[in-house]
């Protein structure tokens, strides 16, 4: 048992201030301890969220410009990169540890299905990863350090239900796996510092808007997810603290970018025997679509400022912001498009750049998170075209696993079926991300900014440099 008090970090993405009344035992953790409602950094997303917590800086400092971007020296745009070695400052858990070594503490870090994974310098990490078959198949499955853990936890927790985690049947059960698996690790292993990530709120505030979904059920049940965690870290002797990345919004229009672009001769499309694909060498100008945000990329200086007014013409777009206005809202980085376009609040980017459906590519109709140039809400529903498409999905089910090769293309292309995002700061303080605990207060007031989280923890943990 370490000498100090050990502090676990759950990253309950889009809990809010409005919505913690519907959580009785996060609620009691914040009404014993204390609550700080975060300035999120733009754009509010998952991957740019998490790295802005783990490094305390902006977007243009530690180059997560989004959830995915240009990779410029290999011109692909890559989606849910895990390599730790993306982040360009350092995250929390190497500061921590090289402050505890030099007051000669343990610092033992757990990462559980936190972003940036693979390559962390972390002691114990779990994280989803499929195998890659050389026939295209894909096989579910998660990695993690060191080597046994994940054995270990499918062992006793059974295996991990990739297909809750992503995918329209994104849904509880991962969140509740996750939870199992972080208080498994907190006591079996004792770290002093354990990062956990619990996705369950981030599902049909998306498909729906929050408007729309029965937010007291789906809060109550990431609650209760929380459960068997709250008492190991209970047990453990170990301080809870709650932090989520955005809250959500309603939106009602969805913004095709990159049709416009196309339809402007900027973007070039190359057609072959499974559709179109974007070819970013050729084209003079394509969107990266993030929720609420686009990474616009102008190859030719001259072409940047007709892109941009083009763009600020668009319906549901917000802010155009071309070179370094992108500092106005922390994007002035290599990685960000030349253009960074923001949308208004009801709005959002949505990736197609086919112009004729029956052109689209087949990626477009199936779960391809890092094949699809954006990102694509569409894959959190089955498509309402298809007669019974679950029935669709189990006969591909079945294909696949009698060796045929074959396509779970269940996914609609109708980006307007989307009724919520997020990406943009909130309007007001309830509708913001937080940051709760026990134990001392951070020393602020009742707001901070999400950069400021890291340094808390530092405090919190007594390892402030």
């Amino acid at each position: 048992m370490s000498d100090q008090t050990p502090l676990v970090l759950i990253n309950a993405v889009g809990l809010t201030g409005r919505l913690l009344e519907f959580a009785p035992h996060l609620k009691a953790l914040a009404s014993s301890g204390w609550l700080r409602s975060l300035q999120e950094v733009v754009p509010s997303v998952t991957c740019t969220a998490q790295a802005s917590v783990l490094t305390g800086k902006c977007p243009q400092e530690h180059g997560i410009v989004g959830n995915g971007w240009l990779f410029r020296d290999i011109g692909e745009v890559r989606f849910w990169q895990q390599s730790n070695a993306l982040i360009q400052a350092e995250p929390l858990y190497v500061t921590a540890r090289r402050l505890a070594a030099e007051r000669g503490r343990p610092m033992r870090v757990a990462q559980l299905f936190w972003w940036f994974n693979q390559g962390a310098a972390v002691d114990f990490s779990v994280t989803p990863k499929p195998y890659y078959g050389a026939d295209g198949s894909k096989a579910f499955a998660v990695t993690g350090t060191p080597e046994g853990l994940t054995e270990r936890l499918e062992k006793e927790l059974g295996s991990f239900p990739f297909p809750t985690f992503w995918g329209p049947n994104a849904s509880l059960p991962c969140t509740q796996w996750i939870a199992r698996c972080a208080a498994s690790v907190l006591s079996h292993d004792r770290p002093e510092l354990t990062l956990v990530y619990l996705p369950h709120l981030d599902y049909d505030p998306q498909r729906f808007g929050p408007s729309a979904c029965d937010m007291p059920r789906l809060v109550g049940e990431l609650d209760s997810a929380c459960i068997a965690l709250l008492e190991a870290a209970k047990a453990n002797g170990a301080r809870v603290w709650v932090v989520s990345e955005y809250g959500h919004c309603d939106v009602s229009r969805p913004i095709l970018i990159n049709r416009t672009l196309r339809e402007a001769g900027l973007l070039t499309a190359r057609d072959g025997p499974f559709g179109e694909s974007l070819d970013t060498f050729t084209s003079r100008a394509f969107a990266v679509c993030d929720h609420q945000l686009a990474h616009v990329y102008v190859r030719a200086e001259e072409d940047r400022v007709r892109v941009r007014d083009l763009l600020a013409s668009l319906p549901g777009v917000g802010r155009v912001l071309l070179g370094e206005e992108r500092g106005e809202v922390g994007l002035d980085h290599p990685r960000s498009g030349e253009v960074v376009v923001l949308s208004q609040r009801d709005a959002w980017f949505a990736y197609p750049y086919w112009l004729d459906e029956r052109r689209a590519p087949d990626f477009a109709r199936t779960v391809d998170i890092h094949r699809k140039p954006g990102y694509d809400p569409c894959e959190l529903f089955f498509d309402p075209k298809l007669v019974w498409a679950k029935g669709r999905t189990i006969r591909r089910l079945v294909q696949k696993k009698l060796g045929f090769r074959t396509l779970f293309d269940v996914i609609p292309l109708d980006a307007s079926l989307v009724r919520g995002s997020h990406g943009l700061p909130a309007e007001d303080n309830p509708n913001r991300p937080i940051l709760i605990g026990d134990g001392p207060a951070p020393s602020s007031h009742d707001s901070m900014a999400i950069t400021d989280v890291r340094r808390a923890i530092l405090e919190a943990m007594s390892l402030a440099p």
